[in-house]
């Protein structure tokens, strides 16, 4: 392929064909892939000399003798070494990782928020990170974050990994686009993408202001969930997802390397564009997904199925069938079930539930729960729906009902999630949402037969 006039737009490999422009499908894949002919080495990850003069370097996502492994070998301009130097701490004041329990801040409870407004300050991905929760301990490999981001601008010759984490983003409004070290991924609202840990990239805005939600996942990787009883189709199909191909810049200039580490934040001066991999094969990589390929399944009969029904993504946790992180999505979808309350039921579980709102309206909260907003019910507290959707779905008439102009989802952990500073003080909290069942009504007859 012909090297770009720009400087800073990537060589990028050719699209296999008969697949999407730019990307390759499926989920957990073996990819291989090369920016240039013949720099792939074949039959052999290791040779004495690699094409192009390149470097073999692998990066590994589990331990070597995790099954299956996760790893991707990459032939790259420089060895990684040579995009690290001195370390300097610096502060990324609201980007927080747990454990943060701060003592002034409440917790426990029903909250939720409208969208973070923007502002007239000039936001990255690192400056405009806002975490909401945190739960576990980043320490040891356990539990979660969520953020807000607001993104206004580009980074410009600047780079981040994250070595404690791999982010879950869920683009609410604007474009962006992350340069990676394995190729391009373009993201817009109705998409989510990963990013694995330890996989360095740069964040552009292509249409702003950017405003969305992070999972950071601290635990294990996330993986497609059992289907069980469903089978082998529905739900999230593995075609769906895709990685990117592979792109690469050969590019001197002063550059700043960002990582987070151990909670913490650290950069390095480097002197050259750390995406310089031109060529890779393996199945540790990033990848994007379109939501509205999600295929929900649900009841055709009677009763309400668990929400659990409609999970995208789930990072398993040490504990068979529960889940460090689920990621659930609760999209448009037919509703048929007879002589059944129709929206989520009242309950208190085990799992504690931060929703968003993408776009539309929520059946289970038809007020206040507006798009970009978010809302959060730990771990053992009660919740279920307001008045207004009680009565609505209790005196309705039963026939079949699409639910339309809807696109919600929930990041779920076992873990209790603790409420940030930022959270508690500075984010548009609805102090009045714990009153949406204030005027729930005492309903009881014991009238023998009374409904």
């Amino acid at each position: 392929m012909n090297r770009p006039t720009d400087p800073h737009q990537m060589v990028q490999a050719a699209t296999p064909t008969g697949t999407t422009e730019g990307y390759m499908p499926g989920f957990g894949n073996d990819f291989e892939t090369e920016a240039l002919p013949g720099a792939l080495p074949q039959g052999m990850n290791s040779p004495q000399k690699c094409n192009y003069g390149l470097y073999g370097e692998q990066l590994s996502g589990t331990a070597f003798t995790a099954n299956p492994p996760e790893r991707t070998w990459t032939y790259r301009i420089r060895p990684s070494v040579k995009h690290s130097h001195r370390y300097t701490k610096i502060d990324l004041p609201f980007w927080k990782s747990a454990p943060n329990v701060d003592p002034d801040v409440v917790s426990l409870g029903q909250y939720r928020w409208d969208p973070v407004a923007y502002t007239d300050e000039k936001l990255t991905w690192l400056t405009g990170m806002r975490t909401m929760t945190t739960a576990g301990d980043v320490n040891t490999q356990v539990g979660m974050a969520s953020h807000i981001y607001l993104v206004t601008e580009s980074m410009v010759d600047s780079y981040f990994y994250s070595a404690d984490s791999e982010l879950l983003v869920v683009p609410q409004e604007g474009h962006l686009r992350f340069a990676t070290e394995l190729g391009i991924i373009d993201l817009e609202p109705k998409e989510i993408a990963i990013i694995p840990r330890g996989l360095v990239y740069r964040v552009e805005v292509l249409e702003g202001p950017c405003r969305g939600f992070v999972c950071e996942n601290y635990g294990q990787k996330y993986e497609l969930p059992g289907r069980g009883p469903i089978g082998a189709n529905a739900m999230a199909n593995p075609r769906d997802f895709k990685a990117p191909v592979a792109a690469f810049e050969d590019r001197e200039a002063p550059s700043t390397l960002t990582i987070k580490w151990c909670g913490q934040f650290h950069s390095t001066q480097i002197g050259q564009s750390p995406l310089d991999v031109v060529a890779w094969h393996g199945n540790y990589a990033p990848y994007k997904y379109d939501l509205r390929t999600y295929c929900p399944v649900g009841a055709i009969l009677f009763d309400h199925p668990d929400p659990s029904i409609f999970t995208v993504l789930t990072a398993p946790s040490g504990v068979p069938g529960t889940a460090n992180i689920d990621f659930v999505l609760f999209r448009e979808r037919w509703m048929v079930a007879e002589n059944t309350f129709r929206p989520p039921w009242y309950h208190k579980n085990i799992m504690s539930e931060l929703m968003g709102n993408i776009y539309g309206q929520y059946d289970a909260k038809p007020k206040g729960f507006v798009p970009g907003g978010m809302s959060l019910h730990n771990m053992m507290l009660p919740h279920g729906p307001d008045k207004t959707a009680f009565e609505g779905a209790s005196n309705a008439d039963l026939k079949a009902e699409k639910l339309d102009n809807t696109m919600s989802f929930m990041f779920e952990t076992r873990f209790p999630q603790h409420l940030t500073r930022f959270a508690a003080k500075d984010a548009p909290m609805q102090d009045d949402y714990i009153d949406c069942w204030s005027d729930i009504e005492k309903k009881f007859d014991g009238t023998p037969g009374t409904k």
